[in-house]
């Protein structure tokens, strides 16, 4: 199974989302620091969730994203195919025109991995992530060095400045 950078990009965003938004709300700012993704290609994967309605956006200051249901009402295979990544094995997308315009001798193998992988995936919540100790260490390693991150470009603009 090939999942592409968008489906990792999304399912890494909504659960640093889920972590972070649990008292504010978060920019995409924050969340492409502390995960070290574009800020323009998160805007993209944000319309796609936005739309799927799994976030909110809040205006004004002190504005951003939180999600628009509970964590554990969230599971990773919707997080997915919210921003239009199949989860499929197979060489066709799962068309069955693998071999000339027909299935292929292993059509069959793929596409019931293919359902193993979204059943596994629509088991997993954010909330059952968040639960994991490993997540929130991870979480906090990564908040704290985003905040160093700011401090040290703050002093680099003052410097400039």
């Amino acid at each position: 199974m090939r999942l592409t950078t968008k489906g990792r990009y999304a399912v890494t965003a909504m659960l640093d989302l889920a972590y972070h938004s649990q008292k504010h709300p978060v920019t995409l700012t924050d969340i492409a620091t502390r995960q070290t993704i574009s800020l323009s290609y998160l805007e993209q994967l944000f319309a796609r969730l936005r739309k799927a309605g799994m976030v909110k956006g809040v205006r004004g200051p002190g504005g951003g994203y939180t999600l628009s249901r509970g964590a554990r009402e969230i599971n990773v295979a919707d997080i997915i195919e919210a921003v239009d990544e199949p989860v499929d094995s197979t060489k066709c997308g799962g068309k069955s025109n693998c071999h000339n315009d027909q299935p292929c001798i292993t059509h069959d193998l793929w596409m019931g991995l293919s359902e193993q992988i979204r059943a596994y995936l629509k088991q997993i919540t954010l909330g059952q992530l968040l639960e994991r100790e490993l997540v929130s260490e991870v979480a906090k390693r990564q908040a704290k060095l985003s905040e160093q991150v700011i401090d040290i470009q703050t002093l680099q603009e003052r410097k400039t400045a």
